[in-house]
């Protein structure tokens, strides 16, 4: 299965994003305080505060994501609740950076978002797939895994014979009419 594989590469990536991403914020907040020039009449000293506190809010947030997709990696489940919806914000985060990153940067920092983009949701679909039809298979949850991590296999389902609450089927009579 590409599950676990899938979600540690998206740990990964989202976890060295996380370090970049703040990094180059902080970088961009220290450049402006240095420079002391203001934007339209705004102090130097406030966009440098924002810059910075950007950093560690967008950094926080990827490293949440990563660490979202670790467990997911760990426990080899589907992320559930506040996870799903970390996950399926980033994946919304990277389309709009990738649409932002083609007309600014380039088309190879397009495509490193769209890839990312594209491993988000690859980790989201191969989950419900794979829960989808255990629970259409099995008709609802089935067994957990076992102790070695490894899941029990399904019970065969019994061979479809005749139904014992209908009387045995024979001749279709017609009902009489009726006349006044």
């Amino acid at each position: 299965m590409v599950r676990r594989p899938v979600a540690w590469v998206v740990a990964v990536v989202l976890l060295a994003e996380a370090f970049g991403v703040a990094a180059l914020n902080w970088f961009m907040g220290v450049v402006v305080d240095r420079q002391d020039m203001s934007l339209a009449g705004l102090d130097p000293h406030h966009m440098s505060m924002t810059a910075k506190i950007g950093a560690v809010v967008f950094g926080l947030y990827f490293a949440l994501c990563a660490l979202v997709a670790l467990l997911v990696a760990i426990r080899d489940r589907a992320p559930a609740g506040l996870g799903r919806i970390l996950l399926i914000s980033v994946a919304v985060v990277h389309g709009l950076l990738g649409a932002v990153a083609w007309g600014l940067i380039g088309w190879r920092a397009f495509l490193f978002m769209i890839l990312v983009l594209a491993l988000v949701v690859l980790l989201l679909m191969t989950y419900d797939r794979a829960e989808g039809a255990g629970a259409a298979a099995g008709g609802g949850a089935g067994p957990g895994p076992r102790d070695d991590g490894t899941r029990p296999e399904p019970e065969p389902e019994p061979e479809p014979g005749p139904r014992k609450d209908t009387p045995a089927a024979g001749p279709v009579t017609p009902p009489a009419p009726t006349t006044p």
